[in-house]
Formats: C-alpha cells, structure tokens, sequence
C-alpha cells in the first residue's frame, strides 16, 4: 500500500529548518549572554549576583510579577467567562479593549499609569490622604504588570471557554448539582491547563518588562528597583559582564519556574485525559 504524502515538507526539512531558526534567534543570542558572563571569575560572578542592591532587584521584579500574574488569572478568567457566556451593548469594543497592552508602546502605558496613580493623579490623589501610595511603590509595579499581563491570560482562556460544550454543564445542573459544584467539578478542571499556561506567559512577561514599569516604580535602589532597570544601568556603565551575570541569573530564576509551571500543566493534561 502507497504511502499517503503529506502536503507539508518532509520530516528531515521541517525539523533542520526548526533547529536552524531556533538557534539563530534562541540558542546563539543565550549562549553569547554566557560566553559574555565568561569573562568574570567565579568570585566575581558571585560578588556581582549576590550583591544587596542585585538580590533586592530580584525580590522585586520575581514578587510583583507573580502577584500580578496571579491576579491575572482571577479577573482574567472572569473577562474570557463575560465575554464568553454573555451578550451585552458594546462587547466587540471591549473584547477589542483587551489587547490594547500588546499594541500600546509599554513607555506610553509606564507614563499613563504614573500620571493616573502619582499622589497627585487622578486615583492617587484619592488615595494619598489616606496614606495609600501606589506609585513608586511595589504595589505600582504589580498594578502596572497586571496591565500588560491580562492579555495573555485572557486571550489564553477564551478559546476553551468557548470550545466547551454547554451540555454537560445543563446535565450537571439538571441532576442536581449546585452552579459551584457543577463550575468546580466540570468547568473548572478544563480550564487548569489555560489558566496555567496564560499564568505562565504573564508571569514570564513581567519579569522582564522595563519600559511601562521604570516610570511608577521610582527606581529607588534596595526598594523599587527592578532588575531590567538594573541591567541597563550596568550596561550605561560599560560593565558588560556585570550586566550579563545578572540577566543570566533572571534568566535561570525565570527559566525553573517557568519550567515548573509547564511541569504542573503537563500533569494537569495527563490528569485529565485519564479522567
């Protein structure tokens, strides 16, 4: 019997193609952030990556980011679930109002929010008499990655939401189940691997995002200083290889939680095929 041929090349083309692009664009860029970090002795990597004023910086960029991606994965799993299940005037233009953070310039949107939540801005001035500062504070950075991360989550979110068959759900109902039970036991497991995913993009993006969070943050060292920020201030300096080290460190920190979020969506799909 004739084998069927594919309309797509073949194996060996497709793969050699996906190898040549991933290491012209991924692997040669990484692998010259190590040979540049090279150039530090061991004791001086380590100096430079454990200094207070770096390991604060960490503390900052991975504790925002994770706070906004887990707030992300609240309100952006209700947004997909409104503009899902529901009809109302206007919801072309607000599922259009979604992905305004991927095209808004992230400079514009970092000068927005800090005109909107400086003490003398519209909401910061509400907050300031009562002793609530949200610009140039951690909590500035995490509303401003919580801007540019709900996209992801969302946009990650809808599609399924919308493959999901409705019968089920009125199955659920019909036999009893209250509309809690019937989300947690039947939606809700349908939705982990999404949600993850969506959690682990913007948690991804905010780790690294400079341009819409150098203007709320401050940029105050040991306390809003974020590691982007740190990196450019290094290469400003002519230090290379110091602003190397320190993005290879983020890059490894990012690259295992990453590593262990795709871990837990990966048993989350095995969990729920055998169900």
């Amino acid at each position: 019997m004739a084998k069927r041929k594919s309309v797509l090349p073949g194996r060996r083309l497709t793969l050699g193609f996906t190898i040549l692009y991933l290491s012209l664009i991924v692997l040669i860029p990484l692998a010259g952030l190590v040979v540049k970090t090279a150039g530090l002795t061991l004791p001086q990597f380590w100096e430079t990556v454990t200094s207070p004023r770096v390991l604060a910086s960490y503390r900052v960029s991975l504790v925002t980011a994770f706070f906004a991606a887990v707030v992300n994965v609240v309100f952006g799993l209700i947004v997909a679930w409104v503009l899902v299940r529901y009809r109302f005037p206007g919801k072309k233009l607000v599922d259009g109002l979604i992905d305004i953070p991927f095209a808004l310039p992230t400079a514009v949107a970092g000068i927005a929010l800090t005109s909107i939540y400086a003490p003398n801005g519209w909401i910061g001035k509400l907050f300031d008499p009562l002793g609530i500062r949200i610009a140039y504070t951690p909590l500035g950075i995490t509303l401003a990655l919580i801007f540019i991360g709900v996209p992801f989550v969302v946009r990650t979110v809808q599609p399924v939401l919308q493959d999901l068959e409705s019968d089920t759900e009125e199955a659920s109902v019909l036999l009893g189940a209250y509309r809690w039970r019937t989300f947690r036991r039947v939606i809700l497991p349908e939705l982990i691997p999404p949600l993850l995913t969506g959690f682990a993009l913007a948690f991804a993006r905010g780790i690294g995002e400079y341009g819409s969070v150098v203007f709320i943050s401050g940029n105050m060292p040991m306390k809003t200083e974020i590691t982007p920020l740190l990196i450019i201030t290094k290469l400003e300096q002519y230090e290379y290889s110091q602003a190397t080290a320190i993005a290879l460190v983020l890059l490894i920190l990012s690259f295992g939680l990453l590593l262990i979020i795709n871990s837990l969506q990966r048993w989350s799909n095995r969990r729920l095929r055998s169900s």
